[in-house]
């Protein structure tokens, strides 16, 4: 592939619901500049975009993939994102390294939850976009439904550019609102508006018009005093517009049936920005807060934003140049590790298509193999000119599970396995549960996690079980209590001598205070040490149902000890005892983890997500809406949410999301509490 100078790059993230044509769209436009020489399809598992085997195996993106589009002395890096929720992290990603957004919305099923998502990240980004109502050869395709039902979930003004001509298997074309001609198939050829559809296009074409003019104050005046606008005038005050996020343009497509692919292109090329034309990169770095504008002649500042297990090449790294230039067989400086990498063959992607190139220009896309210690989130740059690009936030995951290794042999590789995991895909998280003693493996839910499951078995060789985690719940206290232990063992020489008296108290701010009570040497402070080591270890281990002890204050007041017998290992096993025996003295209880949740979702499902969180314990804390979307914020144990991903789905038809984090612990009702312990108690035997 030949290199392009930063003012020909334009790069674009495809973003919308699973579905809606992203990946087909991308396959089209390949096909229509000669990049492929055959349409590839989705159900074949033989896309260009789509090329993982789990992706060919389920039939849906799960990665977002890069796919350059050559034109007209043009390269439109598209990135195809993934729409199903569960793979949000790459829509994120992607996102944070584009200056533009295409949202494909079906002609039938109109706006969804999955396109209403990257609507509202391509806003967080603060991304021009263009809505493109695609498919619309299907049957029971409607142009006015499709856009209507975005406009219900846009707060800027969508402006059509495009009509269809016809609709469903009647759909042979596009009507160009601004030249005012008909663009028959793939829209090569420009013919005059058939006398029928004249009316329709004159009146929305004065909408277009009029949006263009207010792009930009100049035109608004010239226009306002009812002089004609040229093209260049008109396209100009579109770009202005459509940068400035005033409006969104519409245009119309059906990517299997090649229609309306050429003024695609054409409007990514002319309305949306080349990365000289978005606003700088803003760095960190010597001196504070830095601006990147992207040029060839700036400091070299790349950010990663992906990387992949490749099975026969190793490990892949795509960054984007922000500044500067990057060539083959160079070295360049990790900032974030503080280590230098040495590059060598860098290639263009095409999906998993390696087109290399010698040099990438500040503003495009590429990647390179086997670096050793760069991952997700760093950036590459110059060791005398340390800059780090900010790291866009992730949402927190809200489905777990406690994995296993299947045999010993996978036992040495799972923590690798799943730093590698987590290194390639932001939203997924893993950790050691100290509580429950369980590998906890979070991600955005059952999918996400079934694919990471399969990637460890194929890419590193793990094979992994899963099962739904243990609950960490906790013991305290709720009262004050009191014991007394002796310790005594004889068995022929040394022998060993213990006498403790220990008060335990409920403690608010603090998990642990030890204080030393004893007066006039009943116990040496020599065995305080030991004293409270034993105290520490049944807290680790629980009293009631093998949870960690939390909350408590320890006052030992009174006790014994022999000249001979009472060394420090006694006082330890005494400890342990007379501990239990205090705790079931001050009316223990549970305590159990409480979520805050936020879930969203159609209106017309709010009574029954309603009826389903009181079910699970929660407290309502509050409704809102979000466009045509209900917001509940509620506080949920998290022993009633493991599965609540899938549940919500179920309910909703797919169209409901959540997110939830951590927010306290609260005492668990004795009933359930009652239930825990038995299941603790079984376990045991």
């Amino acid at each position: 592939m030949k290199e392009y100078p930063t003012k020909s790059i334009r790069n674009v993230a495809f973003a919308s619901h699973s579905g809606s044509g992203k990946t087909m769209l991308s396959e089209a436009l390949l096909y229509f500049t000669g990049a492929i020489t055959r349409m590839g399809e989705i159900n074949n598992g033989t896309t260009v975009s789509d090329y993982q085997e789990e992706e060919k195996r389920r039939e849906i993106s799960i990665a977002t993939s890069v796919i350059p589009v050559e034109y007209q002395d043009y390269k439109i890096n598209i990135l195809d994102t993934p729409g199903y929720t569960d793979f949000v992290g790459e829509v994120i990603s992607a996102m944070r390294v584009v200056e533009s957004v295409v949202i494909p919305v079906d002609s039938v099923a109109g706006a969804e939850v999955g396109t209403e998502l990257a609507w509202s990240y391509a806003d967080k980004f603060g991304l021009p976009r263009i809505v493109v109502i695609n498919m619309m050869d299907r049957d029971n395709a409607n142009f006015q439904k499709a856009l209507n039902s975005m406009r219900e979930v846009s707060d800027r003004r969508l402006i059509p550019l495009q009509l269809p001509w016809g609709e469903k298997g009647d759909f042979k074309g596009v009507f160009d609102l601004l030249n005012k001609k008909a663009l028959k198939g793939a829209g090569e050829e420009a013919l005059d508006i058939p006398a029928e559809y004249l009316e329709e296009v004159e009146a929305a074409g004065m909408e277009a018009i009029e949006a263009a003019a207010e792009g930009n104050d100049e035109l608004l005046m010239k226009y306002l005093e009812g002089e004609e606008l040229t093209k260049e005038e008109v396209l100009s005050g579109l770009k202005e517009g459509i940068k400035a996020g005033s409006f969104v343009p519409v245009l119309v497509t059906s990517a299997t049936s090649q229609i309306g692919l050429v003024p695609l292109l054409e409007s990514m090329i002319s309305l949306l920005p080349s990365p000289e034309e978005a606003p700088p990169a803003v760095a960190e770095g010597p001196q504070g807060e830095e601006e990147l504008p992207a040029s060839d002649a700036g400091p070299l500042a790349a950010y990663v934003w992906k990387t992949t297990a490749d099975p026969y090449v190793g490990k892949m790294t795509y960054f984007h140049v922000y500044s500067g230039v990057i060539n083959e067989d160079s070295r360049v400086w990790n900032q974030d590790m503080d280590e230098e990498e040495r590059l060598g063959n860098i290639s263009i992607m095409r999906g998993n298509d390696h087109l290399e190139v010698p040099t990438v220009h500040a503003g495009d896309i590429a990647a390179v193999p086997k670096l050793n210690v760069t991952s997700t989130g760093h950036t590459l740059g110059e060791k005398e000119h340390p800059i780090s690009l900010p790291v866009p936030e992730y949402p927190n995951a809200p489905f777990r599970v406690a994995v296993n290794p299947k045999t010993q042999a996978d036992s040495a590789k799972l923590s690798p396995t799943l730093t590698r995991l987590c290194e390639e895909d932001m939203t997924l998280s893993w950790r050691q549960d100290t509580t429950t003693k369980e590998t906890i493996l979070e991600g955005m839910g059952d999918q996400h996690i079934d694919v990471a499951i399969r990637k460890a078995k194929t890419l590193f060789q793990t094979e992994l079980e899963t099962t739904v985690p243990k609950v960490p719940y906790q013991e305290t206290i709720t009262k004050t209590g009191a014991a007394q232990y002796r310790h005594k063992k004889q068995s022929g020489g040394a022998g060993q001598f213990a006498e403790v008296h220990m008060r335990v108290e409920p403690l608010q701010e603090e998990e642990f205070e030890f204080v030393n009570e004893v007066f006039g040497g009943a116990i040496s402070r020599n065995y305080m040490p030991a004293i409270e080591k034993g105290v520490k270890s049944v807290m680790e281990d629980g009293v009631l149902a093998g949870y960690p002890v939390v909350n408590v204050k320890v006052a030992v007041f009174d006790g014994k000890e022999h000249p001979v017998d009472s060394k420090p290992v006694a006082f330890e096993i005494c400890a342990k005892q007379v501990f239990k025996m205090a705790v079931k003295q001050a009316g223990p209880a549970l305590l159990e983890p409480i979520m805050s949740a936020k879930v969203t979702v159609p209106e017309d499902n709010m009574g029954d997500i309603l009826g389903d969180l009181n079910t699970r314990r929660a407290r309502v804390q509050g409704m809102d809406t979000s466009g045509a979307r209900s917001v509940v914020s509620a506080q949920v144990p998290l022993a009633e949410m493991q599965r609540y991903t899938t549940d919500l789905r179920s309910m909703t038809g797919g169209r409901g999301i959540f997110e939830m984090e951590f927010s306290h612990y609260q005492q668990l009702p004795a009933n359930l509490a009652n239930e825990v312990i038995q299941d603790s108690q079984k376990e045991e035997k």
